[in-house]
């Protein structure tokens, strides 16, 4: 491990070793940046999610919470250095991975060249962009979010503005896979919507918005194209969040699971 702010990240983790079973601790860390991003993108969740994070507040002293925020400052500082998979390579570097059934995310480098084959030239993908504004994916298996941040980087190395251009639908059955992805692509300024759930099949039961979703507007846009009638999301009028898939429906009532899918229903690549 070369870089520098991941060394420190690892280093300030390994300090909980002592008190705290690191797994644990890892898991709350993940949790509690997630919430702090989400309390300013998300407000109808804002109460339940800052009853959470006082709860797993309440199991570190102040010193311990302080190295908290300094763990947050430098996976920002790593993530601004270059797109990577900050997260993962800490998750392994803990060696965490072993306490976690097998759990691995995949190489940064691998999801780097999957990204560019999928994607194909500039050409085909300004084509694909012409078509509709924008284009759409779908990760089903999020992880820590380097698929999605190595696609990021791809439409970057082109000259084009993935936070204009590209909005991503992220699952994981894992909660602290939706965390970590969470906050990583939240910090990449990815317009993202990450659901917690099943994506074989398709139910999910927690959601989360990343900033770039929210301040880019994106339910708004997607409002559009079904006025417009460019999408057919049945029982949709109320609440469109990201119309990806016509077999993905939304429903307007918060009260419950916002995604479902209909007899037949996948999740599909642009």
């Amino acid at each position: 491990m070369e870089n520098k702010h991941l060394k420190a990240i690892v280093k300030l983790f390994s300090a909980f070793r002592y008190k705290h079973d690191l797994y644990s601790v890892f898991s709350d860390w993940c949790e509690c940046a997630a919430i702090a991003f989400s309390q300013a993108a998300d407000l109808t969740r804002y109460e339940k999610r800052e009853a959470r994070y006082l709860e797993i507040a309440r199991k570190y002293d102040n010193l311990e919470m302080t190295t908290f925020s300094e763990i947050l400052g430098e996976v920002t500082l790593a993530m601004e250095e270059r797109p990577q998979d900050v997260l993962g390579s800490v998750f392994h570097a803990l060696e965490l991975h072993n306490a976690a059934r097998g759990q691995f995310f995949t190489p940064y480098s691998i999801c780097s060249m999957m990204a560019r084959m999928t994607l194909g030239t500039e050409d085909q993908l300004r084509s694909l962009i012409e078509r509709r504004g924008f284009i759409c994916a779908q990760e089903p298996a999020a992880g820590s979010g380097a698929m999605v941040i190595a696609l990021a980087e791809a439409i970057r190395d082109v000259g084009i503005n993935y936070r204009e251009c590209l909005h991503v639908t992220a699952i994981d059955i894992d909660r602290r896979a939706v965390h970590m992805s969470y906050i990583q692509l939240t910090l990449m300024h990815i317009p993202t919507v990450i659901l917690e759930g099943d994506s074989l099949q398709m139910k999910f039961h927690e959601e989360w918005y990343t900033l770039a979703h929210v301040m880019g507007k994106w339910q708004g846009r997607f409002a559009k194209e079904y006025e417009d009638g460019k999408i057919d999301i049945p029982d949709a009028k109320a609440s469109i969040v990201f119309p990806i898939d016509t077999n993905v429906s939304v429903q307007p009532d918060d009260s419950q699971p916002s995604y479902t899918a209909r007899k037949g229903g996948q999740l599909q690549l642009f």
